[in-house]
C-alpha cells in the first residue's frame, strides 16, 4: 500500500531542564546522530511486525494507525539506530518520532510536529526532537511546546564516562521538590538560552547550559562534572551541558572557532577511560523523510 523512511535526530542531553511555573520542561539539544525508521503498510492486516527490541516504536506505530483510523492494515517496521540507550541521548525518542512520522507518510499524510509529539508522549516521556529548531518542551505531558529558533553555530564534544540511566524509571520517581529547589538557576538558564538563540550567540547558550548542568547536580549527580568543566575551560569552550536524566556530558564550542576536531582529540587524551568520546554538531530538531 505504501512505505516511507524517516530519520529523527538524537540529542546530547539537554541544554536545560527543570520546572517552570509548576510544569516540567527541557530545552532540546539535537545533534547529527540519527535513528532511521522504515514503515511499510500492507492491506492484509491487522498487526505490526517489528524487531524484538523495538516494542516502544511498534506501540507508536499501532497508536498512529488507530489515530489515523487505519487500525486494520498491517505494518512492518525496520529500525536502524546507532544511538546508545540509557545515556540521555534520546535514542528512544528518536525511534518514536521517526516511527510515527513514517507511519503517517506511508499512509499519505504528513503529521505535524505537535501531532507526532502527542502520540509519542502517549507512549512514554519524550524528548522534543520532532520540533524544529531548539525547542522548549514539556517532556511529560506536552503542555509546553515552543520552538525557540534555529541554534547558533555550535559543536559539541560529548563524553560518555560510563553507566546508564533507565529514563522511564527515572521519570517515575518524583523529583519535583528537587527541581523546584533550583528553579532560580533554571529560570536564569532559560533566560540566557532564549537570548542566545534569538541573538545567535554561542556564548550565551553555553552560559545557560552550564548553569542548568550545575543545578541538575541536585537532582541526578554526575560524579565527574567538575572534571569535565575544568577540561572545558582549558580548551576555551563556551560551556558544558548534561543529560539531566542520563550520563552523557557535553563540552560546548563556538563552531566559528573551528576547534571541534582538536578538542575531540584532546578529550580522548584527557579521558582515556571514557566509554566513548563523540564529536557532534548542534542542529535544529525535526523529522526528515529520506529516500530509500
Amino acid at each position: 500500500m505504501g512505505s516511507a523512511t524517516v530519520r529523527a535526530p538524537g540529542v546530547c542531553g539537554e541544554l536545560a531542564q527543570g520546572v517552570v511555573e509548576g510544569i516540567h520542561f527541557l530545552v532540546t539539544c539535537p545533534i547529527d546522530f540519527y535513528s532511521r525508521v522504515k514503515v511499510e503498510i500492507f492491506s492484509d492486516g491487522p498487526g505490526v511486525e517489528a524487531p524484538e527490541d523495538c516494542s516502544k516504536a511498534a506501540a507508536a506505530v499501532r497508536r498512529t494507525l488507530s489515530q489515523m483510523k487505519n487500525a486494520k492494515v498491517r505494518a512492518r517496521l525496520t529500525v536502524n539506530n546507532p544511538i546508545p540507550r540509557g545515556k540521555g541521548m534520546g535514542s528512544s525518542s528518536a525511534d518514536l518520532a521517526a516511527a510515527i512520522a513514517a507511519t503517517g507518510l506511508a499512509l499519505g499524510e504528513e503529521l505535524t510536529p505537535y501531532q507526532i509529539a502527542q502520540i509519542a508522549l502517549s507512549i512514554e516521556p519524550t524528548d522534543g526532537v520532532m520540533i524544529p529548531g531548539v525547542a522548549l518542551f514539556d517532556h511529560r505531558a506536552g503542555f509546553i511546546r515552543e520552538s525557540l529558533g534555529p541554534p547558533p553555530p555550535m559543536e559539541i564534544v560529548a563524553l560518555d564516562l560510563g553507566g546508564t540511566v533507565d529514563t522511564v524509571q527515572f521519570n517515575l520517581v518524583d523529583r519535583f521538590s528537587r527541581w523546584e529547589s533550583v528553579d532560580q538557576e533554571t529560570t536564569e538558564a532559560l533566560r540566557l538560552l532564549r537570548q542566545g538563540i534569538a541573538e545567535q550567540d554561542p556564548v550565551l547558550v553555553g552560559q545557560g547550559a552550564s548553569i542548568s548542568a550545575q543545578a541538575s547536580q541536585n537532582v541526578l549527580a554526575k560524579p565527574r562534572l567538575a572534571e569535565v568543566k575544568e577540561f572545558a575551560e582549558s580548551v576555551g569552550a563556551v560551556g558544558i551541558n548534561v543529560g539531566h536524566s542520563g550520563t552523557i556530558m557535553g563540552v560546548l564550542l563556538d563552531a566559528r572557532e573551528r576547534r571541534g576536531k582538536s578538542t575531540y582529540l584532546k578529550a580522548q587524551e584527557a579521558f582515556p577511560d571514557a566509554d566513548m568520546v563523540y564529536h557532534f554538531r548542534l542542529l535544529g530538531g525535526g523529522v526528515q523523510r529520506v529516500n530509500e
